[in-house]
């Protein structure tokens, strides 16, 4: 159980909203939330849209170097995920995820449920890191 409060919050203004999905009850876990795995998924996809932009080609997961679980998700939340990147060094780009939760019931009032750093590396077509191309 989390200790943080579950009080309104407001969406972040200097993050870029990657993806919204709504969970469904196939995601849940047997405690009738959705399951950690589907929200961490979730985030691995929406920490993948910036540094695309940046990379040109391949890219891999390459750390999760925080992941914290602030509330439960339930089915029919809406959630948004806001990423902007933290870091960009030769071969790999760190992102920082929030991810707020819509409740069902409560439309117009976001929490807060999970945030996370990961980190992205460029590939090249044998899975090998290659240099970031510097844009202009």
């Amino acid at each position: 159980m989390s200790t943080n409060s579950s009080a309104p919050a407001a969406l972040p203004t200097d993050k870029e909203l990657v993806l919204k999905v709504i969970p469904m009850p196939a995601d849940c876990n047997a405690n009738g939330d959705i399951f950690g795995g589907w929200v961490m998924a979730q985030v691995d996809l929406a920490g993948s849209v910036v540094p695309a932009r940046y990379v040109d080609g391949r890219m891999a997961t390459v750390a999760v170097n925080q992941f914290i679980f602030k509330q439960p998700v339930r089915v029919g939340d809406i959630l948004s995920f806001f990423a902007h990147v933290t870091r960009i060094g030769n071969t790999s780009i760190t992102v920082q995820v929030e991810v707020y939760a819509e409740r069902f019931r409560a439309q117009g009032q976001y929490v807060k449920v999970t945030e996370a750093s990961l980190t992205y590396v460029a590939i090249d077509e044998g899975g090998k890191p290659r240099p970031i191309p510097k844009k202009a």
